[in-house]
């Protein structure tokens, strides 16, 4: 897959993180300002602290007018649309699982890019997948996601690992990013279907 498709997927993965914490927000009753902040931090946010680990600086996030210009449509079709949102049941988790599928992949390949190391690619693979929605849950003063017992973080390794496999391996670039960006979705919601959850540390009283 060219450096262009992969692009794509990052912003497909902005996307749907901006419409992940434009519809918290909104759930959360901020304002228009607050609802945009909210969109572009847990769009960017992973891929900011990705591209600072890896010395990428400006971080594209921030240096690219495309990536804000993304959070910011997905915020405005947010508001817009909120009665459609509202039928879907549990939007935010929705739009952040198929977030998490598109930055684990993407996040692992530009870190696998730039290091040529397969475990710094799948930490920042995970990091950027993961790295928006604590952003976000920290701002709307909600316990992160990824501190609770759901499967999260564990999905987007699965992701971030398959994209990796797939680039050590050789494996048609043109199919590895949607394999891994479903597998990591897929897992997420499953788990949440099923009621999977990691074990808790401790004995209970």
């Amino acid at each position: 897959m060219s450096h262009g498709w992969f692009v794509l997927v990052d912003l497909l993965g902005t996307f749907a993180f901006a419409l992940s914490g434009a519809t918290a927000s909104i759930e959360r009753r901020l304002d228009l300002f607050g609802v945009a902040v909210v969109a572009y931090v847990t769009a960017c946010g992973g891929g900011i602290v990705r591209d600072l680990c890896l010395g990428a600086v400006p971080p594209a996030g921030i240096a690219q007018w495309r990536y804000a210009a993304v959070a910011m449509l997905a915020a405005g079709m947010s508001l817009w649309a909120q009665p459609l949102i509202r039928r879907l049941g549990h939007p935010v988790v929705l739009f952040d699982a198929i977030g998490l599928g598109f930055f684990a992949v993407a996040g692992a390949h530009k870190a696998m890019v730039m290091t040529h190391n397969v475990e710094v690619a799948i930490v920042l693979g995970v990091v950027t997948a993961v790295g928006g929605g604590v952003l976000r849950d920290v701002l709307l003063n909600r316990v992160p996601v990824i501190l609770q017992r759901e499967i999260y973080a564990l999905a987007a390794l699965i992701g971030a690992g398959v994209q990796v496999v797939g680039e050590v391996r050789g494996w048609d670039m043109m199919l590895t990013p949607w394999l891994g960006a479903a597998s990591c979705a897929l897992v997420r919601f499953y788990s949440m279907r099923r009621g999977w959850s990691l074990p808790v540390s401790g004995r209970s009283r």
